[in-house]
């Protein structure tokens, strides 16, 4: 296994910055501690990783995060997994939020650019990706995060969550569910899309199963709240037994909702459950809560590689995309009897 900077560091007794400065700008770090870090790279056999140097060549260290919504879990799980790999290569993370607003993403990517980031990794709004070319003809790497190949021209790390999707609902079917609700939005978003296009297949492929969407202006948890309220009389009085909803924040204010407002409705015994992404907070629910997993912070870390192999990819190749299979994860709020 090749040998990181942090180990380097680590053996010289300074940090990864400095190190990257013995690589980089050796003038710039006292000459007893460059010659500490050069016999702990010799000692270790630590080869410079070429493209991360490519990578920040007369640009910043920094390397450029912009997710959905900071405040989801599973974003903050995939920064970390981005911030671990990228100092490993001397880089640091900005993360910044778009809050699943263009206007705010195409902001943050202005910034980005004046700061001479080295590159840029994202989970775009919508399939507007105009914006993204041009950062890439002005020589900043993107790399598309939680984003299928759908835009070959990118690269890309992503769960297939069309199956993501097949997976909750027909989970919910064979456990006798057949009056379905979908809860998400909006559609706009990619991966609200291709799961409510997993879970319509399911259903599609059932034969007697219906299901319905509940459009979310947001993926948050007060909108689950409000969308478990408008749920109640589609559970009261037109037999909706199954909801697959398209993050676990949606799941956990869904469920909130029906536990807990007038005339509880009991789950899984009357309405099943499935959330999405298995964010920590899915497991300590009050019931429990199903949930799609995805590997959070394998997929940051990819991201990174991804953009370390864009540096340094000839105009001949064509990026790289990476995609990982979803898991279902089995919890109280969808083990009703069929």
């Amino acid at each position: 296994m090749a040998v990181s900077v942090r180990e380097v560091a680590a053996r010289a007794g300074v940090s990864v910055g400095t190190v990257s400065n013995v690589l980089n700008r050796p003038e710039q770090v006292k000459p007893e501690t460059v010659a500490r870090v050069r016999a702990a790279i010799d000692a270790l056999g630590y080869v410079p990783n070429d493209a991360a140097r490519q990578l920040r060549a007369g640009r910043s260290q920094s390397l450029a995060l912009l997710v959905l919504d900071v405040g989801n879990p599973f974003f903050t799980d995939v920064a970390r997994g981005a911030e671990k790999r990228a100092a490993e290569e001397g880089l640091t993370v900005l993360l910044a939020n778009s809050d699943e607003s263009a206007e705010r993403e195409a902001g943050h990517l202005d910034v980005f650019e004046r700061q001479r980031v080295s590159g840029v990794l994202i989970s775009p709004v919508d399939g507007d990706y105009g914006r993204l070319e041009e950062l890439r003809r002005h020589g900043i790497p993107v790399v598309l995060v939680d984003r299928g190949a759908d835009q070959a021209r990118f690269a890309s790390v992503s769960v297939d969550d069309v199956e993501g999707g097949r997976l909750a609902a027909r989970h919910l079917l064979e456990r006798g569910c057949r009056r379905l609700a979908f809860v998400g939005g909006p559609l706009r978003i990619g991966q609200v899309a291709d799961r409510f296009q997993g879970a319509s297949a399911a259903v599609a492929e059932h034969g007697s199963a219906t299901i319905q969407l509940l459009g979310t202006d947001e993926m948050s948890l007060d909108e689950g709240r409000r969308v478990g309220e408008a749920l109640r009389p589609l559970i009261r009085e037109t037999g909706v037994d199954g909801i697959v909803a398209a993050n676990d924040l949606l799941a956990i204010g869904v469920e909130r909702a029906l536990l807990f407002g007038p005339d509880p409705i009991r789950v899984p015994d009357e309405v099943a459950l499935v959330g999405y992404d298995d964010i920590s907070f899915a497991a300590s629910a009050v019931v429990p809560i199903s949930s799609v997993r995805q590997p959070r912070e394998l997929i940051g870390a990819t991201a990174v590689e991804l953009l370390l192999a864009e540096a340094s990819r000839p105009d001949t190749e064509a990026p790289r995309h990476v995609v990982y299979a979803p898991e279902l994860v089995v919890r109280d709020s969808s083990t009703r009897s069929a």
